[in-house]
């Protein structure tokens, strides 16, 4: 019997060592690649800068995490975690009407021409959309163009005055920000609020307007719950890739950092390690709160 017989007939006979063999490879890359770095991010945010010398002082303290509560760095976390929410909110409030047409009415090649339109975004390179956002936006732009054929150019510059939200053009403002971040993510919002909403009975619902329930009351009280699951698992992918996400605020929008703008400026140009890292643990933070909050609503069930 050859050995490669042997090895054959061991394996068989134990599968578990088999599982054992083929978890392996990926349980070790994901222990010592992934979770390796993680550890040695958090161990990097208990040490200092020393003021003076500017080298890392390799010695256990919580002064980092106390510097990113002042005015600058928490003005950074709120702008991040703000922003996050708003695109959030905003994508599953245009997501779920698509979705519920998709769940609902699509049918055979109107439900593969829905799937190819909701993915086909997610084919083309991702610096392609936002620098193509960046032209839509800008102030010779198509859309500044469509305002002034539209003879609205004068609503556009109002609203581009508004202290917050505007700027100079829609491609150096807030706003601009927050459309393409919309945009970017708003497949991945679509997908989880359709599985969702295609586990709903139609008979639901027609129960629900048999006892006398208007649309808006069963929109509440039998759809809205039904398909929670599915807009919670949809705003963990738009609320976190929003949080970390370092590429659409540096090309689109104003000066005002990200937290992903701010551990790049801080582990580059400042030189300044431990407060980067502290940085990155805040979105860690706030996701582990997040998803243990929605594991309890159930939305892994629809992911």
């Amino acid at each position: 019997m050859s050995s490669l017989a042997r090895i054959s007939d061991t394996l068989w006979r134990r599968p578990r060592l088999l599982l054992l063999l083929l978890l392996a490879p990926p349980v070790l890359w994901l222990g010592i690649i992934y979770l390796g770095s993680l550890f040695a991010l958090l161990v990097q945010s208990f040490f200092s800068i020393d003021e003076f010398s500017g080298m890392i002082r390799y010695e256990f303290t919580l002064k980092t995490y106390g510097e990113l509560f002042t005015p600058a760095n928490f003005d950074i976390i709120i702008r991040t975690v703000t922003m996050a929410a708003a695109v959030t909110l905003a994508s599953a409030i245009i997501a779920f009407p698509i979705a519920y047409f998709a769940a609902r009415y699509a049918r055979g090649r109107w439900k593969a021409v829905f799937y190819l339109g909701i993915m086909l975004p997610l084919w083309s390179s991702y610096l392609v959309k936002v620098y193509s956002w960046k032209l839509i936006l800008a102030k010779e732009g198509i859309l500044n163009w469509a305002f002034e054929g539209l003879h609205l150019s004068w609503l556009l510059d109002a609203y581009l005055r508004i202290p917050v939200l505007g700027g100079n053009s829609l491609s150096t403002s807030v706003t601009g920000t927050f459309i393409v971040f919309v945009y970017v993510w708003m497949p991945f919002m679509i997908l989880p609020i359709q599985s969702a909403l295609e586990r709903v009975p139609p008979s639901m619902l027609e129960a629900a307007g048999d006892l006398g329930a208007k649309p808006r009351q069963s929109f509440r009280y039998v759809l809205l719950p039904l398909a929670l699951p599915g807009l919670i698992a949809g705003s963990i992918f738009t609320f976190s890739l929003t949080l970390g996400d370092y590429i659409i605020p540096q090309l689109v929008g104003t000066s005002r950092r990200f937290i992903g703008q701010a551990v790049y400026a801080h582990q580059g140009t400042a030189g300044n390690i431990p407060l980067a890292a502290a940085f990155a643990v805040v979105p860690i933070l706030i996701m582990a709160l997040y998803l243990w909050a929605a594991k309890r609503k159930g939305a892994f069930d629809a992911l």
